[in-house]
């Protein structure tokens, strides 16, 4: 297993935040935890409101841990991969410091792990996608070294002895979900189109292609285009759709997954299927007025709150790549109605996306985060194609290109 090591840069500045707290600084003092707040209640901007929600979701970060209150490990994962999706549709670089501190705090905290791994491989996996996500807007090796390096120990997890294939969910080896191979796949896809190693862009497509041919051949994918919880391991050899409830978040990771196999192996099929996917989610997990919930009741926890922005995030990750009008329809109305029907006079946003709000948490808070920057990703994206047609006359083809 390849350990990733921190540059020196990202020490300096993750040591001087520690000194920081430790000499009596608070989170409301720190310059990239929670900017100065303006009133956005009666503003219109996509910005605004995600900057809001932005804000809030900040209050609950503690630099001592690089972690987030109210939430968990994974959750924490995803707050960050939100705050990197933000910085990156506002080309702001203001929030450098805290994935700086992130990187080392949550590996030295009794609340963190090391190497950022533990006992369950989808845990790994929400982490590696958020470092590749910060790599993306930093470009800083130290990122996706360790997200290479979780790579490798999700690698361990694989077994062909038990339903052909496919990742274990935790290292106890009892359960092989949906989540775990999702996320081992969108993470191989990702590497294989970032790895600056050859040799290593190789590798990672090859367990990228061997964990899709896998998922598509285990049934996960039910009838209806959407992906159950997991897998019936009664008979070992024969492994079938266990019928649990098919989770927002499991129609969504695998969005993400597909349009980044189809960027490092170009497959018409694999943009497909994710429409089709994406199409059934928002058919079958809607209210009748588009908004998204759960089928299930459940809505307590850490976990489940965290689910619907999950399924938004990587449907403007396809989006970006498959412009489909319906998606873009689906983000807004659910945008519009969080903005007006599941939020309290502090920003902070519930579980119920159709409203009425039930409690403020950094996992409710970080998934509306996520629908809040799709909504105005899509505008950004639809004001850069208006500049490309304007001026594709005088630029050459490689620069009219959107890129994710």
């Amino acid at each position: 297993m390849r350990l990733a090591t921190v540059d020196l840069r990202s020490r300096r500045v993750a040591w001087l935040i520690l000194l920081f707290v430790l000499l009596g600084g608070t989170s409301s003092t720190l310059a990239f935890t929670t900017p100065a707040k303006s009133d956005v209640a009666s503003s219109s901007s996509d910005r605004a409101r995600a900057q809001a929600a932005l804000n809030a979701l900040q209050s609950w970060y503690v630099p001592s841990s690089g972690l987030y209150r109210t939430t968990g490990w994974w959750n924490s994962a995803n707050a960050i991969t939100a705050l990197a999706n933000f910085s990156r549709v506002n080309h702001s670089m203001q929030y450098l410091p805290l994935f700086a501190n992130t990187l080392h705090a949550a590996q030295a905290s009794p609340d963190g792990s090391p190497g950022f791994l533990n006992n369950y491989y989808d845990d790994e996996g929400w982490w590696a996608l958020a470092w590749i996500d910060v790599y993306d807007l930093t470009r800083d090796p130290a990122y996706l070294r360790m997200a290479d390096s979780i790579f490798s120990d999700m690698q361990v997890g694989w077994d062909a002895s038990t339903c052909g294939g496919g990742v274990w969910w935790s290292k106890k080896k009892k359960e092989k979900n949906a989540i775990e191979n999702e996320l081992f796949l969108a993470v191989a896809a990702s590497l294989a189109n970032r790895n600056p190693d050859a040799a290593k862009r190789r590798d990672d497509l090859a367990w990228a292609h061997k964990e899709w041919a896998w998922f598509l051949s285990s049934g996960m994918i039910n009838g209806s285009n959407l992906v159950n919880d997991g897998l019936d391991l009664s008979v070992r050899s024969h492994c079938r759709n266990n019928g649990g409830n098919t989770w927002s978040y499991n129609q969504g990771v695998i969005l993400g997954g597909l349009a980044e196999l189809d960027k490092a192996s170009p497959d018409p099929g694999l943009e497909k299927l994710a429409a089709s996917i994406a199409l059934s989610a928002i058919e079958h997990l809607t209210d009748h007025n588009g908004i998204l919930r759960e089928t299930s009741e459940a809505h307590s926890g850490g976990d489940v709150p965290q689910f619907k922005g999950i399924l938004v995030r990587n449907l403007m990750i396809l989006n970006s790549v498959s412009p489909d009008r319906r998606f873009e329809t689906f983000i807004r109305a659910n945008a519009r109605s969080v903005w007006n029907n599941d939020r309290d006079k502090s920003n902070h946003f519930g579980f119920w996306w159709a409203g009425p709000f039930d409690l403020a948490d950094a996992s409710r808070q970080s998934a509306v985060l996520d629908l809040l920057i799709a909504a105005e990703a899509i505008d950004a994206d639809q004001q850069d194609s208006k500049a490309v047609s304007r001026n594709d006359s005088d630029r050459p083809l490689s620069q009219s290109l959107r890129t994710r």
